[in-house]
């Protein structure tokens, strides 16, 4: 919060108590840059994330270096930020190598990145939908035989670039899918930044009615047509207390085109805050945080309420 105390705070009936914000910054973010980040920064900024109260910071990406580039460090990155206490550091795993290293790390939190429609699949994954959830199922149960905690990506749940608008029923049954092989929460990804609250009631509704419980869901939205924080009011006022954000806004989806940066963190924090929602985080520090990322990128941050905190500052 601001010295100036400001949000005002003001509750409203029917929201969570505490929202848990699974930050996606120096993995979402940083791996959409053109030029690598260096090892070194991406350590500072997640110890950053965590000084500022952030405790869920998704740290990188046990992919091929060919694939992305971006993330070739993950072996050195994740040695150097494990360990920080009381913070969760999820990574993502796209098959059985990726887990194989990361838990050779000693990582206790994985992610799989499905899709609910079959070109994003092609063109992330080069296989069908189906194909891509049998590959899946190896990975989630021997990471589970391990004890380690999975998260289920799910994208373009609300629309796709090559598609359309999709179909709530395409986007149950890759999660009901998800569920059955062992994922312990499921993000709902608005990859390309289409979807509109009531989108958002509908599909959470009809996944509940497939027997996918509210309390395992964690919404992931991108800002392209400005309704992420819409759409986040949504999906709190139907019960879910995990969302998806980054740190100043970084991050894209280099599949789709027309996409903008996810919600920002400090976006998201400022309107929880006014609404009397607690998060743990600091804000200035947090924006701080930002504010350092954006000089190490040469540019300024896309989050609204980084801009107008660190001009206030000036």
């Amino acid at each position: 919060m601001s010295a100036d105390g400001l949000p005002m705070v003001v509750p409203a009936a029917g929201l969570p108590a505490r929202v848990r914000i699974h930050e996606v910054g120096a993995r979402d973010g940083l791996q959409n840059e053109q030029r690598a980040v260096p090892t070194a920064v991406k350590a500072e900024f997640i110890r950053r994330l965590a000084e500022s109260g952030l405790t869920t910071i998704e740290a990188t990406s046990f992919v091929r270096p060919d694939w992305v580039p971006q993330l070739a460090d993950a072996e050195e990155l994740f040695g150097e930020v494990r360990g920080i206490p009381g913070v969760a550091l999820p990574v993502l795993v796209p098959n059985r190598r990726g887990l194989d290293r990361a838990l050779a790390l000693g990582a206790d939190r994985v992610a799989v990145f499905a899709s609910a429609t079959e070109s994003f699949a092609k063109a992330n994954l080069n296989r069908t939908v189906d194909e891509s959830l049998a590959v899946f199922e190896p990975v989630v149960r021997h990471a589970k035989d391990a004890g380690v905690h999975v998260r289920g990506y799910v994208s373009m749940c609300f629309g796709d670039p090559w598609e359309g608008a999709v179909p709530p029923h395409q986007v149950a049954r890759v999660c009901t899918a998800l569920r059955d092989m062992g994922c312990d929460e499921l993000s709902l990804g608005d990859t390309i930044g289409v979807a509109t609250p009531g989108q958002v009631r509908g599909l959470l509704g009809l996944l509940n009615e497939r027997g996918v419980p509210t309390d395992v869901l964690g919404v992931h939205f991108h800002d392209t047509y400005g309704q992420a924080l819409a759409n986040t009011l949504a999906a709190l006022q139907h019960g879910v207390t995990t969302v998806d954000a980054s740190a100043g806004g970084l991050g894209g989806c280099p599949y789709a085109k027309s996409a903008t940066g996810n919600l920002a963190t400090e976006d998201l924090v400022w309107m929880l805050h006014g609404l009397g929602i607690e998060t743990g985080v600091d804000l200035g520090r947090l924006t701080a945080t930002s504010v350092w990322m954006a000089a190490h990128l040469d540019r300024p941050s896309p989050s609204r309420t980084v801009r107008a905190l660190s001009h206030k500052d000036q």
